[in-house]
């Protein structure tokens, strides 16, 4: 039996904390998809997610582009090494209403001490995609230490 890839081995890892982020719990979004370098992170349609006018709140949006570009940029990490965003330049091109929102984050390039992520954002309606945002991030890489709680490291 071969030995897991060091990406297969992260899987876990990124999974739990993926569940363990009190933000995605609170809005139900899922980490749909994860391959080395890029994920997808999705939520479905809420009320207590949307603007008054029926389309995925902006904030929304930006959370799962953080979220996904940090999962992303996660998947490259060395033992001992956390990863957190930086800047993000978010790019609204749509209202997003629909059944589902998704992003979909990919690695540009994965650097020692930073990486930077592309996100593009479609709203589900129905079997239609409909682009509604695109990002650049910035994930800054870390020892997983420096993320500790207080009195936890």
């Amino acid at each position: 039996m071969s030995e897991p890839s060091p990406f297969q081995s992260r899987v876990r890892a990124i999974r739990e904390r993926a569940a363990g982020e009190t933000v995605m719990r609170l809005m139900g979004a899922d980490l749909s998809g994860l391959e080395p370098g890029g994920a997808t992170v999705s939520v479905g349609c809420r009320p207590e997610l949307l603007a008054e006018e029926g389309r995925f709140h902006d904030e929304v949006t930006a959370i799962l582009v953080e979220q996904g570009a940090r999962i992303a940029a996660a998947t490259w990490l060395g033992d001992g090494e956390a990863c957190l965003q930086a800047q993000c330049r978010l790019n609204l091109i749509a209202p997003a209403r629909g059944d589902r929102l998704v992003c979909r984050a990919r690695v540009v390039r994965a650097g020692r001490l930073a990486s930077v992520v592309a996100a593009d954002v479609v709203c589900m309606r129905g079997a239609e995609e409909v682009p509604t945002a695109t990002a650049i991030a910035t994930v800054s890489i870390v020892e997983a230490s420096a993320l500790a709680p207080a009195g936890h490291a």
